[in-house]
């Protein structure tokens, strides 16, 4: 873990003394659980050979920014700055860095990772358990700079802007990466339950890899935007309508936090259909194994995706016209703007400028 001296602006936080202090970093903090944001400062040393230091212009406003801020996960340290769909370019590089100061880069949940286990060298770093959270224990992206590995700092190409590109180092990744490890096919049935932050991504995505798409809403309001996104069809979730959809699916991507009718979900797959969950519904799961055996069904989960997936997932969101669909406004406005995310009024993301 990089260690800090940080200061708050109501006076000094007892921190850790490290050697070559050199930049004092402001940002936005949490300094206690459910607590909102005030103004923080702490200082940080120069890279290290592996690191870059990246001034930030976005940075998206996640949900699970949210659980940090509240200590739903048992987790949380405090003063805590989150963010962690991180825009900026490189202003400082290590030793052993090849990318050049000025590089436009993303940075998402992970900043590290022990790069020699198992699943490290098999391009799975995601799943690694040694991995480090950007803003978790460490500063995170509500702030004007920040100092990572840059071997999980990731050139944006051009064609995405900052602004719409910023939400797709999480949001984007997180949904990208189960159709790619699931191996969703061109001409398959592709449903997306829920139509928000990450499925609004996911129907692009969808539609994108040629994929017949569903959106599955619990709004009827949300029909015209998510065939705007790529659906071909969209199904309102009621129990008949499900029912009238029995194994029409073969792939299912859950991005929904809320309980449903898992039982008329899972009988909308076909044969060898899968459902995803990326989204982490508020009740655990309850089904009878039999839904699974008819049909050879699966269940399964994902979270983000290794260095691979997020570079193929930014090239395959440049070249197909995928972006986020944001609001943005400044840091200054922090709160207002985690307010919105709270309420489920970001339509679909909310991104802050730090400039």
């Amino acid at each position: 873990m990089r260690q800090s001296v940080f200061l708050a602006d109501t006076g000094a936080v007892s921190g850790f003394t490290v050697p070559a202090l050199i930049m004092e970093i402001n940002a936005q903090a949490a300094l206690a659980k459910g607590a909102s944001l005030t103004p923080f400062r702490y200082t940080s040393a120069d890279p290290a050979p592996h690191e870059v230091e990246i001034e930030i212009t976005h940075c998206g406003i996640c949900r699970s920014d949210l659980h940090l801020i509240d200590n739903d996960w048992g987790v949380s340290k405090y003063p805590l700055v989150p963010g962690h769909e991180i825009i900026g370019h490189i202003t400082k590089a290590g030793t052993d860095v090849s990318l050049k100061p000025g590089t436009r880069v993303g940075v998402g949940w992970q900043r590290s990772s022990c790069l020699e286990c198992e699943e490290c060298v098999s391009g799975r770093e995601n799943l690694c358990i040694k991995h480090e959270a950007t803003c978790n224990k460490h500063f995170g992206g509500f702030a004007e700079r920040i100092v990572v590995d840059s071997r999980f700092a990731f050139p944006v190409p051009d064609a995405l802007s900052s602004e719409n590109a910023a939400p797709l180092l999480c949001a984007g990744v997180t949904v990208y990466t189960p159709m790619r490890h699931f191996a969703v096919k061109p001409g398959q049935r592709v449903g997306v339950i829920g139509i928000g932050g990450l499925g609004h991504l996911a129907l692009q995505f969808a539609r994108a890899m040629g994929c017949e798409v569903t959106a599955f809403s619990s709004s009827p309001d949300k029909e015209a935007e998510a065939k705007s996104f790529g659906a071909h069809h969209f199904v309102q979730m009621t129990k008949q309508n499900l029912r009238s959809l029995r194994r029409s699916q073969d792939f299912i991507l859950n991005t929904a936090m809320v309980e449903m009718d898992w039982h008329a979900v899972i009988q909308t797959l076909r044969s060898d259909g899968r459902l995803c969950f990326v989204g982490v519904p508020d009740k655990p799961l309850s089904l009878p194994v039999h839904l699974i055996l008819d049909g050879r069904r699966s269940i399964s989960g994902s979270n983000i995706g290794g260095r691979n997936d997020m570079l193929e997932m930014l090239h395959f969101a440049a070249l197909n016209g995928i972006k986020a669909q944001t609001e943005v406004m400044p840091l200054a406005s922090v709160n207002e703007a985690v307010q919105k995310v709270r309420d489920n009024r970001a339509r679909y993301r909310m991104v802050l400028a730090m400039q």
